[in-house]
């Protein structure tokens, strides 16, 4: 369903993201012969001393939209950690400053991977913002060179307020190749400067004029989340339920994300199916668990099985039953 906004800009139309889109809009899906390779490799980067859980939601969550190989790279002080809990990862130790940023000397680990990698997250769990621009600074030509996806999340985002010299000062900083961010209304005012009220009473104009202004795919995250696109194509998705409201679902929504960029889809197609699949698992665990109460490391239990759920509907809605797969084609 499309629905017609006026913007600042012009008029543009609304996308739905619900089932009918998404069917109409499948993910990646690697041939039934297909190797891990085959499925995407993702590097999540981010953690700190104090944090060391965001990065294994995150982590955990990228694997469970079907990436099929993961790298972390985190703190040294808890990189440890990290790997007893993710047994499915290459797990890197990164030098840290007393502020719990990485180092510089970080980049000098971090690049080999830029060619070996489909999907970068850098953010969940990470603190010093100035440290952590920086790095992402360094790490993006890089990145935008080997074709790499970017998804910035949380403390990651402040790139925008932390541009490198010799960027103008007053102008907004703008990606060379399009990534994507995911800011809720408090840290897009962070961001942008503008009053968080005025963001919430209208996020649509606010959300496509950052997505023109950075060059990204912007999903302003809410009740009723909006996505808009560098060209101007603005989705919307309402539902889920305040059960998501909760320390660690934000960092699961960005792993998701990055883990179907990894499996190849296009940066606004891996955004939508992200909302859609997080807001969806929060409905499933209410039904079963009652809406308060859930945590976030539960929501991305529910992924795999939603993934086919969406894909198994046919036209009518009603929910048919899918054989195992024979030579699937390049998508479902």
């Amino acid at each position: 369903m499309e629905t017609l906004i006026d913007t600042p800009d012009r008029a543009t139309a609304v996308h739905d993201v619900d089932s009918a889109l998404l069917r109409g809009w499948p993910v990646p899906m690697p041939a039934v012969e297909g190797d891990k390779e085959i499925r995407g490799h993702v590097l999540v980067l981010g953690g700190s001393c104090e944090m060391p859980g965001a990065v294994i939601l995150a982590a955990t969550a990228a694997l469970r939209a079907g990436a099929g190989k993961l790298t972390i790279a985190t703190g040294r002080s808890v990189a440890q950690l990290v790997a007893l809990a993710m047994p499915e990862a290459r797990v890197i130790g990164l030098p840290e400053h007393a502020s719990a940023g990485f180092s510089m000397d970080a980049v000098a680990s971090l690049d080999p991977l830029a060619e070996r990698v489909d999907a970068v997250l850098v953010g969940p769990g990470m603190r010093d913002e100035p440290a952590t621009a920086a790095l992402v600074h360094a790490l993006l030509p890089r990145l935008d060179a080997a074709g790499t996806q970017v998804v910035l999340d949380a403390c990651a985002m402040g790139a925008l307020l932390h541009p490198p010299a010799p960027w103008p000062s007053g102008m907004p900083w703008r990606f060379e190749r399009p990534v994507i961010l995911t800011p809720h209304a408090g840290e897009m005012a962070h961001l942008t400067g503008t009053p968080k009220g005025d963001i919430t009473a209208a996020p649509d104009p606010r959300a496509l004029e950052a997505a023109r202004a950075w060059n990204a795919v912007v999903a302003l995250k809410g009740a009723r989340t909006v996505i808009a696109t560098p060209d101007g194509t603005l989705y919307q998705h309402e539902g889920g339920n305040v059960g998501l409201a909760i320390s660690g679902s934000g960092d699961v929504l960005a792993g998701i994300i990055a883990g179907l960029a990894a499996r190849g889809a296009p940066l606004d197609q891996a955004t939508c199916w992200g909302v859609a699949l997080h807001a969806r698992a929060g409905e499933r665990l209410a039904e079963r668990m009652g809406t308060l109460g859930y945590l976030a490391r539960e929501i991305s239990q529910e992924i795999p099985a939603l993934l086919e759920h969406i894909a198994g509907k046919d036209a009518g809605g009603s929910e048919t039953i899918r054989p195992t797969p024979v030579g699937w084609g390049a998508a479902f």
